[in-house]
């Protein structure tokens, strides 16, 4: 967490929800596929998580940590930075299925 302190935008005002905690909530939230008010408890209120990574995504944070970090290590053979990102109906799956049940 202390390599990407520095990427995060400064407070103002009052202390904001710990930043280590919101940022697990959004990468649990994204790995998993999961919606925003299906987040655990642990990680805070859903509203926070999503109002954050909104906030974040529109100010650049994350394309900034992964380019930082990216940086930070020279070594090409170590950085593996993927952005698919698929997504199917729940009906996909049956679609070779012929009428009837019988495999295409």
């Amino acid at each position: 967490m202390a390599r990407l302190r520095p990427f995060f935008p400064k407070s103002r005002g009052r202390a904001r929800v710990d930043d280590r905690r919101v940022l697990s909530g959004i990468i649990f939230i994204n790995r998993n596929g999961l919606r925003w008010r299906d987040a655990p408890a642990e990680y805070g209120p859903p509203k926070t998580l999503y109002n954050r990574w909104k906030r974040w995504s529109d100010m650049g944070v994350f394309a900034r940590i992964m380019m930082g970090l990216s940086e930070q290590d020279p070594d090409n053979t170590t950085i593996s930075i993927d952005a698919t990102y698929l997504k199917a109906h729940r009906t996909a799956s049956s679609l070779r299925l012929k009428k009837g049940g019988a495999d295409a």
